[in-house]
């Protein structure tokens, strides 16, 4: 596989995810990375975005994910958001992290954050 990457660096978006009630009521905000394994000598090859991924396109499909249906945990944000990259060709493998800087903890804390590596079956 190439060692090629895109990555999405600091995607900020509101959203209601969360276990308690006052986190889906009030929302926050999460930020999303994302890191994308494909070859991209096809796409420079011929200077063809169609062979590559369009960074702009996923950004918004990212944030969609996040503004929309609320779940509990951010291990299943960070799933759902790794299916979002798996289903674009040509990428094989990403690594997803989603941060919650706002998560309820009592104690002073700079970031939680979840990461996931998914691959193609």
């Amino acid at each position: 596989m190439s060692a090629d990457r895109i990555t999405l660096k600091g995607l900020r978006v509101r959203g209601r995810h969360g276990v308690l009630a006052a986190e889906r009521d009030l929302g926050q905000e999460f930020v999303v990375d994302a890191t994308l394994y494909l070859d991209t000598a096809p796409a420079a090859a011929g200077d063809d975005l169609t062979k590559t991924v369009h960074y702009g396109e996923l950004a918004q499909d990212l944030a969609a994910v996040v503004e929309g249906e609320p779940v509990a945990l951010i291990e299943t944000l960070a799933q759902r958001l790794a299916d979002v990259c798996l289903a674009r060709e040509p990428v094989r493998k990403v690594e997803v992290s989603v941060h919650k800087p706002a998560a309820p903890i009592p104690l002073p804390f700079d970031d939680v954050i979840v990461t996931i590596e998914r691959s193609r079956a």
